[in-house]
């Protein structure tokens, strides 16, 4: 019989929480919205859900399968980051404007939420903790990031422009260096 062992699940939360960073993706989740003008909270929380618990139980097997590596897999979603990150810097778009329907799932939901860091954190915590308390790790933080992604709005008034506007550039900054580490770290030049 299993358990809940509380310990473990307090230590899978901090580890996702700051994996997960949602609070860094706060300029990012504000620049897309204003971009499309309504990001679907419940959405991507259920979308990124699913992936990080399906990832959970069958991520190494799926990867094995298309014949990709955890790394080839952490490289693809650095470069969605990237693009993201010169996005913001510059302040250009290079995601189309149409994206508006599926902006919820990609790119918040992955690879934002539901990175290559995240997914190749839950296989490594798969060695270390029950999974059964990973599960309760994954859904503490989908809350979390389904409220700050529910109240974005405010968050966009208590900052306001100025404030939004600088933290989109530094954030822009910040998520380029990470999409450059993801990337250095799992390529062997």
């Amino acid at each position: 019989m299993t358990y809940f062992n509380f310990n473990q699940i307090l230590s899978v939360t901090m580890i996702l929480f700051a994996i997960i960073d949602v609070l860094g993706t706060i300029p990012v989740i504000i620049e897309l919205r204003s971009r499309v003008g309504h990001i679907q909270s419940e959405r991507a929380s259920i979308a990124a859900l699913v992936l990080m618990i399906g990832f959970l139980y069958a991520g190494e097997a799926i990867l094995k399968v298309i014949g990709l590596d955890i790394a080839s897999f952490a490289i693809a979603g650095s470069l969605v980051i990237f693009i993201i990150a010169m996005e913001m810097i510059l302040g250009i778009n290079l995601f189309k404007e149409e994206m508006s329907t599926t902006v919820s799932i990609v790119p918040i939901a992955f690879p934002l939420i539901a990175g290559a860091g995240t997914m190749t954190t839950l296989l490594s915590l798969k060695s270390q903790y029950q999974t059964q308390n990973i599960v309760v790790g994954i859904v503490l933080n989908t809350i979390v990031v389904y409220l700050v992604l529910k109240n974005v709005q405010w968050l966009e008034r208590l900052l306001g422009p100025t404030g939004v506007n600088i933290l989109r550039k530094a954030f822009g900054v910040i998520l380029l260096a990470i999409a450059i580490k993801l990337f250095r770290s799992n390529t062997h030049l």
